[in-house]
């Protein structure tokens, strides 16, 4: 009797702890499965950008609060379509105020992994961890601004990776809030005003596609491809200009280690 009691207790409380962490990972894979990640892409943009543009119309408030929850669901769930929705929300409400929601949602949704990796999976890791992982731990909660600035402005790792590591890796809350806000400024209103001249890139697009399927023959029309590159709206300059912002965000890292040697 008091062992299935205990076997009882042991698994409420693996429960309590997992559950949130469980509860991402079986919608993220619902999502998956449905295939509805498939319809964050430009040319689902392109197709129904006078449909949502109406319903946008019709319910201002209401479109741009449904906008934020998919953009805060999508980065919580780390589905992948976040510069797509970027460019979405400069293209449908305007570079500023399409930027501002996107930069406040993706925040919210990153947050939302932060605390779940902190609460499920930190644990785990310090336990299992060795002092060289330590280490490494306390070196980055040392200088956690400097590095979390520079993976926010260079996307040198994938976004769902930077928004779990700073969780299992003791950095503070409001650190990492405030870092993921302000890193992800210069990159989310690059891609919002790219969004907002985004017309004249589905119509002079739309008209190459059908320029193809008229000029093609038969079977010939399988080359015709509609497809924009969301990474081909940004500028090489805009481009420099981010990583140029990363590389300044390291400074403070690298005089203090330069201070240390030569002290």
């Amino acid at each position: 009797m008091e062992s299935a009691e205990h076997m009882t207790r042991q698994t409420g409380n693996w429960l309590k702890r997992w559950w949130p962490l469980l509860l991402l990972a079986s919608v993220s894979v619902f999502v998956v499965a449905m295939g509805w990640h498939r319809y964050l892409t430009l040319e689902q943009l392109a197709q129904n950008r006078e449909s949502l543009r109406a319903l946008i119309d019709g319910n201002y408030a209401l479109a741009l609060a449904a906008f934020a929850a998919l953009y805060a669901i999508s980065v919580a769930l780390s589905i992948p379509g976040g510069v797509v929705l970027t460019v979405a929300g400069g293209f449908l409400f305007g570079w500023f105020t399409g930027g501002v929601v996107s930069i406040l949602a993706a925040t919210a949704g990153a947050t939302v992994i932060y605390l779940v990796a902190r609460t499920t999976l930190r644990d785990v890791l310090v336990a299992k961890a060795g002092p060289r992982l330590q280490r490494f731990a306390e070196g980055f909660r040392e200088d956690a601004v400097s590095y979390l600035l520079f993976l926010r402005l260079v996307p040198v790792f994938p976004f769902w990776l930077v928004n779990l590591a700073p969780g299992l890796l003791g950095v503070g809350f409001w650190t990492y809030v405030l870092t993921t806000f302000i890193g992800i400024i210069p990159g989310t209103f690059a891609f919002s005003l790219a969004g907002n001249g985004l017309g004249s890139v589905f119509d002079a697009q739309q008209a190459a596609y059908e320029s193809c399927l008229a000029n093609a023959a038969g079977a010939g029309q399988e080359s015709c491809v509609y497809g924009i590159d969301p990474g081909a709206l940004l500028t090489t300059e805009v481009l420099v200009a981010i990583v140029a912002l990363g590389v300044v965000s390291l400074i403070p890292v690298v005089a203090k280690k330069f201070r240390r040697r030569t002290a």
